[in-house]
């Protein structure tokens, strides 16, 4: 549904086009100091502003309206609000009749029986990871871990020095390119994870999958290893504490962190509104038609995505932790 966590526990709300988008935080210790520069610094990176990112621009000013008190958590919900300002919802009337290919407009309206918000793409657009960065940041101040992320690839692309021209070009093309976002968290304690259902990684692929235009995800050397003899992916153990010699399993074994690193990879589809005509079903005629999508749209969703990946990555984290604290 629109819950998320056991111990550290968000709930999202808002679509596109509402007055306004967020979220509830149920669960954050009491005392914890609020660091409000890194909400302000993480909600900046995912900004748009680079080639082939979006022309709306939000201020997304995160206002806090309870359980913080003189700069500290006071162990009740916290609740963290985003205006929704810039919007232009005239550009997604024709979409009623015409679902976009690629996004969730027909499912959407038929699972909702058309009640749905469908203005820029409602409750599935990408619109509402901005509240999700704002609760990551909040679950960053509460674990040890240190998170980064690092764009690996956009489209063909290899030689990310290169990225602005290419974008370019494809804008020009009136399409659009995915990408592969790794996402890492270092000084990792071992123990994090509760098997059999709330296994580490099947918590980081649940989040991961929840965020819109997400298709795919590995850990540590992922998909690479099917062709691999086990003797070459075996992490063979080197010390009393479980390091150890590779990091073919990312960080986690049985569903429990070993102590290495996280490597997570996370592929980023092409984002499904394009300008290019596409000849796709028209639901008011009944027939196939040309449609051309209007709206201010990312060549590339994949540049701005990685401090949203990051910031799930630290809800899961914080949940995970507290559990871990728990049980110990």
């Amino acid at each position: 549904m629109n819950t998320y966590g056991t111990l550290f526990k968000i709930t999202l709300y808002g679509e596109s086009h509402q007055p306004s988008i967020g979220v509830v935080i149920d669960g954050m210790p009491a005392g914890i100091p609020i660091d409000f520069d890194l909400i302000k610094s993480d909600m900046k990176k995912r900004q748009p502003g680079a080639v082939g990112t979006t022309p709306r621009k939000e201020e997304d000013h995160v206002e806090i309206t309870s359980g913080v008190f003189n700069g500290k958590s006071t162990g009740s919900p916290i609740h963290l609000s985003i205006l929704n300002q810039n919007i232009r919802s005239e550009d997604y009337d024709h979409l009623k009749k015409q679902p976009r290919p690629g996004h969730a407009d027909f499912v959407s309206e038929v699972k909702y029986g058309g009640f749905q918000d469908h203005r820029g793409g409602g409750r599935f657009s990408g619109r509402l990871t901005a509240a999700l960065v704002a609760a990551g940041a909040i679950a960053k101040m509460i674990i040890p871990f240190k998170l980064s992320h690092e764009l690996k690839s956009v489209g063909t692309l290899k030689d990310l020095s290169k990225m602005d021209e290419y974008l370019e070009e494809i804008a020009l093309q009136g399409d659009s390119v995915g990408g592969i976002i790794e996402v890492k968290a270092t000084n990792m304690t071992v123990g994090l994870g509760e098997p059999f259902f709330n296994k580490l990684d099947a918590e980081i692929g649940k989040m991961m999958l929840s965020i819109p235009a997400v298709k795919g995800v590995d850990i540590g050397t992922g998909f690479e290893g099917a062709s691999w003899l086990g003797s070459q992916f075996n992490d063979e153990i080197i010390d009393e504490q479980g390091h150890t010699k590779t990091n073919h399993s990312g960080g986690i074994t049985g569903g429990i962190s070993n102590g290495n690193d996280l490597i997570i990879h996370v592929m980023v589809k092409p984002t499904s509104s394009i300008r290019k005509p596409q000849e796709t079903y028209h639901f008011g005629s009944h027939e196939l038609e040309t449609l051309e999508i209007k709206g201010r749209h990312d060549v590339c969703i994949a540049r701005r995505a990685g401090i949203v990946l990051e910031n799930v990555l630290a809800i899961v984290l914080a949940d995970q932790y507290l559990m871990y604290k728990a049980y110990r």
